[in-house]
């Protein structure tokens, strides 16, 4: 089952337990949050990554530089 189809499931359920006479209109919500999370989760799952990366590497930019000035 694809993401989008899992997210419609999801979300005709959230709007059927609403009450209301039908849950096209949550299915149709799930499905197209769905597709935003499929971008969404990894551009900011890499963004984090990436900015782990560079606090690594300036660390140990400023531990060699202050190794550098000690000696």
């Amino acid at each position: 089952m694809g993401a989008t189809t899992i997210g419609a499931i999801v979300g005709a359920a959230i709007d059927g337990m609403s009450g209301d006479d039908g849950a096209v209109d949550g299915a149709i919500t799930g499905a197209v949050a769905a597709n935003v999370l499929k971008v969404a989760v990894p551009v900011v799952a890499t963004w984090a990554v990436g900015w782990l990366v560079l606090r690594g590497l300036g660390a140990a930019w400023d531990r060699v530089a202050k190794e550098g000035e000690t000696a």
